[in-house]
């Protein structure tokens, strides 16, 4: 399809979306009566309008039944986590009893590296991304200290070639291959959050089993952006978030994946919580932790309903799309982006160098963009004038059209906003 850098141009895609009726589930920030230009869905997704409800469902259930809603709620709360096993499984392709919604990212990856993080002898690596998220950068330096190691001993940061901000699956590979009886780990971000680049997990992973190695991923910016196909990539381990592009609310509970071949063994390292342990027997408060033969096994504790009331209202549209729909029109999207700032930069004489791969197989719905010479401040005069996006130091503008609520009108105003911006003295 040849794009136009025109309003009726945008209008008639919007007109074609199937996916349009969506945008008004969800609420808009407002600036001067209008809908804000958002596109930062990868770091605050938006809320979807039923959320007041479903909280206020759960508040009258506490209120009428008292310690009794959690089993006489409108959604007792005593399997409330049940409720997510059909629709977390279909988000990320795994199956019901490999997927526990549960926690934040960080605190189930810890979890989840106490157990497959398991360093003996000189097999104690971890490969992981360039500029992974911080936390897992953390996370990784935690374990490596828990088990008596260095961190600049046993952390491995893959780089990529000089001249390139991205990295080449063919180098991820040979990198593994390189490591062979050292690697320990290979623990990436499916969707890095700096670049935005699409890992390719599934040959990823196959390359980490070749050496002997685990396989795991940090979703927080794949979950709802892309379909995923854990099980059948055969992915150890991952987890995720669902404030961003899964719309659940700052902070809400987190996703984890456990694959079937790890969850029936009980004798896998855990830290124990009695909500892991067998329903059938819980409340026997009986020592010795006896674990359920799932991913639910790595709870620890009971379910916190309120996040979890939130993350059922957006989660449910997820699974009323599809998210091959979704990545259908994520394609389309981000591929006007790409035009729109092209069309920016023809017109305003500003070199942009958009870092993230242009292969739609290598990306999601987020474009990070170098704007050279520029600062935060960009980022202010955008906000302004009605368009919210972010930025991330030194000098690169993370722009997120998210397919449920963003139009095509959305990014052809956001060109002509950030034309207007780049123009100005």
């Amino acid at each position: 399809m040849e794009f136009q850098n025109t309003p009726s141009f945008a209008a008639s895609l919007d007109a074609q979306d199937q996916l349009a009726s969506y945008r008004q589930k969800f609420f808009f920030p407002q600036h001067d009566g209008k809908n804000v230009l958002y596109f930062t869905g990868n770091s605050l997704g938006l809320q979807p309008s039923g959320v007041r409800e479903a909280l206020m469902q759960e508040c009258d259930d506490w209120a009428h039944f008292g310690v009794e809603a959690h089993h006489h709620a409108k959604t007792p709360w005593y399997a409330y986590h049940e409720i997510f096993a059909d629709g977390a499984a279909k988000l990320v392709g795994a199956l019901p009893e490999e997927v526990v919604v549960m926690n934040q990212l960080t605190v189930n990856l810890q979890l989840l590296l106490i157990s497959f993080y398991q360093p003996k002898g000189k097999r104690n690596k971890i490969l992981f991304e360039t500029k992974p998220f911080p936390s897992d950068h953390y996370a990784f330096e935690s374990q490596a200290r828990l088990h008596g190691l260095k961190s600049d001993d046993v952390l491995v940061e893959m780089q990529p070639r000089e001249g390139e901000y991205t990295l080449r699956t063919e180098d991820i590979i040979s990198k593994i291959h390189e490591l062979e009886d050292e690697l320990a780990l290979v623990c990436f971000g499916g969707v890095n959050y700096f670049s935005g680049q699409f890992f390719d997990i599934a040959a990823i992973t196959k390359a980490a089993h070749e050496v002997g190695a685990i396989a795991g991923f940090d979703l927080a910016h794949a979950a709802g952006n892309l379909p995923l196909h854990l099980h059948d990539w055969n992915v150890d381990f991952a987890c995720w978030c669902t404030y961003k592009y899964l719309n659940s609310g700052p902070g809400s509970v987190a996703g984890a994946f456990i694959n079937q071949k790890h969850v029936k063994n009980t004798g896998l390292p855990r830290l124990a919580g009695w909500w892991g342990h067998n329903k059938e027997t819980r409340f026997a408060m009986k020592p010795g932790f006896d674990p359920m033969l799932s991913a639910e096994s790595w709870q620890l504790s009971n379910a916190p309903v309120f996040a979890m009331a939130v993350h059922k209202v957006a989660l449910d549209i997820f699974t009323e799309v599809g998210m091959e729909k979704l990545r259908a029109k994520s394609i389309q999207l981000t591929a006007y982006l790409a035009f729109i700032l092209n069309e920016v930069e023809k017109n305003t004489g500003e070199k942009l160098s958009i870092i993230t791969p242009k292969n739609v197989d290598e990306r999601g719905c987020h474009l990070s963009v170098i704007f050279p010479g520029r600062d935060k401040s960009l980022v202010q005069k955008l906000s302004e004038r009605g368009a919210t996006v972010d930025w991330r130091e030194p000098n690169v503008m993370r722009i997120a059209p998210v397919p449920l609520y963003n139009s095509f009108g959305d990014v052809y105003s956001f060109g002509q906003i950030l034309q207007e911006v780049l123009q100005s003295k």
